[in-house]
């Protein structure tokens, strides 16, 4: 999963990218606002993490600016203000959740992987597909409940394609999701993990369509 973290404070910007980086996420980060609206209306993210309270154009303008574009990634709202006029804009605007600082680090990644998950149209914690299982609070994965080694890329590959399990994903659509910003998108190095992973959960649960891209199958 691919997460982009607008915020102008570059001492709450770095723990945030480090704890989402932790957290299995591939992180971009943006410190103004029309560096993020050109970011979030332009390039693939699951979530975004976007401080209202940014100097010249804020959080409020940057929202407004990718919904009008026809961005539909999810947005949690961080602002220092607690006043309901604020969080109304903020809603009005677009937004899917809203956190006031300070905040609990742990909460911010709780509420940005259910909001990923409701987008994906997943209603419960976990995700399953046939005896494939993914707790993304937790991020472990399970196959017939017994629990999978996985590199931290593997978990990211494996991740964004059971929140999309019986839809064709192309090499395209997972590279934008799995890799950083600035980070060479190799579809070598792709294919590779797709059949690391066929090796530990099974090659019948991951369909190839030739010209098209990979299915994960409910089996």
């Amino acid at each position: 999963m691919r997460a982009l973290i607008v915020e102008d404070d570059p001492a709450l910007a770095a723990d945030l990218v480090a704890a989402f980086r932790e957290a299995g996420f591939a992180v971009d980060g943006a410190a103004d606002g029309e560096e993020a609206a050109h970011m979030g209306a332009t390039a693939a993210y699951d979530v975004a993490i976007l401080d209202i309270g940014l100097p010249g154009r804020d959080g409020v303008a940057v929202l407004s600016a990718w919904r009008a574009a026809g961005a539909a990634l999810p947005v949690l709202a961080l602002t220092a203000r607690d006043a309901w006029a604020d969080k109304a804009r903020a809603f009005r605007a677009g937004a899917d959740d809203y956190v006031t600082k300070p905040f609990f680090m742990p909460e911010v990644i709780l509420r940005a992987r259910s909001l990923i998950r409701r987008a994906a149209g997943h209603a419960s914690a976990g995700i399953v597909a046939g005896a494939l299982a993914h707790d993304p609070e937790l991020g472990v994965f399970t196959l017939d409940a017994a629990p999978l080694r996985l590199t931290a890329f593997e978990a990211r590959v494996l991740g964004y394609m059971i929140h999309h399990a019986g839809r064709v994903l192309s090499r395209t659509e997972i590279s934008e999701h799995v890799y950083e910003d600035g980070v060479d998108r190799d579809f070598g190095s792709l294919e590779v993990v797709i059949r690391r992973l066929r090796g530990k959960i099974g090659a019948h649960r991951i369909e190839t369509l030739r010209g098209r891209g990979y299915r994960l199958l409910a089996l």
